[in-house]
C-alpha cells in the first residue's frame, strides 16, 4: 500500500466486505434527519415512480448514448426490459422515475470521480436517479448521514443541509448504481437482472475515455467492478482506485477499511489536483 495519499489502494479480498444493505430511514423525530427543512406532511413529495420501460425518452448526454443503445438491443437489454415491464404491468412499484438521470446530468468526457452505489433507495420519495442522493425535503438516509460525517470530518466542511447529490454530479462526480431500478420496499429487486451488463460498460468507458478519474468503491459489491477499471488501466496511475467499507451503520466504522476515515474525499480531490485537474466542491 503506498503511502501517498492520492495513490490507488491496492485492490485486495480482504477489503471486500458488506453486501445488501436497506437506507430505509431509521426511526427518528420528524424532523431529526431535515436539517433547515419543514416538516413533511401528506403529499409533499412525489414518489417518482416508473410508469413504463421506455428507454428511448429517458435523457441522457450524447457520449453515453452509443453504449446505451447498444445494451438496448442486446439480449441482456432485451431481457431486462421484459422483465421491468411485466412488474410495472403487475401493478409493482418502481423507482426512480428517471433511471439515466446520473448519465443526463453527468456527460462522459466531464466525469472525474465515480461513486458506485448498489441499487437505488427503495423507499417513497427517496430515489432520483443518483447514488445515495435523495430529493431536497426527503429525510436524510443513514449511509448518506455517514457520507456526511466523513465529508465533514475529512475536508473540515460544515455538513449539507439536503441529501441531494445534484450539485456533486454537475461538478463531474458520476453517481451510478450498478442496478438502475428497484421495487418499492424490495431492496435488490432488480439486481441480476441485466442492469450490471449495462453499468460494467459504463464503468469500462469511463476508464477508456477520461485522462484522470477517481473510483470511490465502498463496500463488497462496489468493490466487485475494481476489476473492469484495472483491466482498463492496468498497473499505470491514470486512475486511483480507492477502496473502503460500505458507509451503512452496518460497516461503516468497521474493519478492516472503516468508511469512517477513509479520507478519500481529500484524497480524490488530491489526485484530480496533482494532475492539473479542478477539485470536487464537495
Amino acid at each position: 500500500m503506498s503511502s501517498k495519499p492520492d495513490r490507488p489502494l491496492p485492490l485486495s479480498t480482504e477489503h471486500a466486505q458488506n453486501g445488501l444493505f436497506s437506507d430505509l430511514p431509521l426511526p427518528v423525530p420528524p424532523t431529526a434527519d431535515r436539517i433547515g427543512q419543514p416538516p413533511e406532511g401528506p403529499g409533499t413529495h412525489s414518489p417518482g415512480l416508473l410508469r413504463r420501460w421506455a428507454p428511448s425518452e429517458w435523457l441522457s448526454a450524447p457520449g453515453w448514448r452509443p453504449t446505451l443503445d447498444a445494451f438496448w438491443r442486446s439480449p441482456e437489454g432485451q431481457q431486462l426490459g421484459h422483465h421491468v415491464q411485466q412488474r410495472l404491468d403487475a401493478g409493482a412499484r418502481v423507482y426512480p422515475a428517471e433511471p439515466l438521470r446520473a448519465l443526463a446530468l453527468t456527460a462522459l468526457p466531464e466525469v472525474k470521480v465515480v461513486v458506485l452505489g448498489q441499487d437505488p433507495y427503495h423507499g417513497p420519495g427517496q430515489a432520483e436517479g443518483l447514488a445515495f442522493s435523495v430529493p431536497r425535503g426527503q429525510r436524510i438516509p443513514p449511509s448518506l448521514r455517514n457520507i456526511f460525517q466523513e465529508l465533514a470530518r475529512d475536508l473540515a466542511v460544515p455538513a449539507p443541509r439536503d441529501g441531494s447529490l445534484v450539485r456533486w454530479a454537475e461538478q463531474g462526480v458520476l453517481l451510478l448504481n450498478t442496478s438502475l431500478t428497484v421495487e418499492d420496499g424490495l431492496p435488490g429487486s432488480h439486481a441480476k437482472r441485466g442492469w450490471e451488463a449495462l453499468t460494467d460498460q459504463l464503468i469500462r468507458q469511463v476508464a477508456l475515455v477520461a485522462p484522470h478519474c477517481a473510483f470511490l468503491l465502498w463496500g463488497a459489491h462496489s468493490q466487485a467492478r475494481a476489476g473492469v477499471v484495472m483491466a482498463v488501466a492496468g498497473a499505470s496511475e491514470r486512475h486511483a482506485v480507492l477502496l473502503a467499507n460500505h458507509p451503512s451503520p452496518l460497516s461503516a466504522r468497521r474493519p478492516p477499511v472503516p468508511f469512517i476515515g477513509c479520507g478519500h474525499f481529500g484524497q480524490a480531490n488530491r489526485f484530480l489536483e496533482n494532475r492539473a485537474l479542478p477539485p470536487i466542491q464537495w
